[in-house]
């Protein structure tokens, strides 16, 4: 592997916590907060000036849409799935099972009952690896309630909160583990 093609990484310092990022010759491969992953062995470490311009302005307020290269991985239903994140408006949320039904009928397993997509979904955002820039913190429970987040509900709230969403009674609190399935 050659130096241009070697990953590269940093970590952003974001509200949030410390955003470990990973980026190839194709684009942004991973975001990941403090404790999910470590840098691929191979990486160097070196800045992202591009992507840490934009989360600067993402998280003053000012940027609405990321405009950077994304070199994502996934099964062709998890792409399918992350790509109708980006779809989701700065500011708006969406349910799982909303965005179940965004997506092609016959790009879901053979025999998956339609009732049992929004779980799909809900794993595929689960391997979103890029959180932030393919907004998965936008998608919430049916009953508007924060549910399943990589980097945690609070998380999940202060970046909705960052783009004005208003958190429902019902989202203040976290759901529990054993709740959550019948929210999706």
């Amino acid at each position: 592997m050659s130096d241009g093609e070697r990953p590269t990484w940093t970590i952003y310092d974001s509200p949030v916590g410390p955003l470990t990022i990973v980026a190839g010759p194709e684009g942004i491969r991973n975001i990941n907060f403090p404790g999910r992953a470590a840098p691929p062995v191979e990486a160097a470490r070196g800045p992202l000036l591009a992507l840490a311009e934009q989360l600067d302005a993402y998280f003053a307020g000012h940027l609405r849409a990321f405009d950077v290269d994304l070199d994502l991985r996934g099964s062709a239903l998890q792409l399918l799935v992350w790509r109708q994140l980006l779809e989701i408006p700065y500011g708006a949320t969406t349910t799982y099972g909303e965005l179940a039904g965004r997506i092609d009928g016959n790009a879901y397993p053979e025999g998956l009952e339609p009732f049992m997509r929004a779980r799909v979904v809900g794993a595929a955002l689960g391997r979103n690896p890029v959180p932030v820039v393919v907004p998965c913190h936008r998608v919430i429970g049916a009953d508007g309630s924060l549910v399943g987040f990589g980097g945690g509900l609070e998380r999940k709230r202060e970046l909705l909160e960052l783009e004005g969403v208003v958190l429902a009674d019902r989202a203040a609190r976290p759901v529990l583990d054993s709740e959550q399935l019948g929210l999706l």
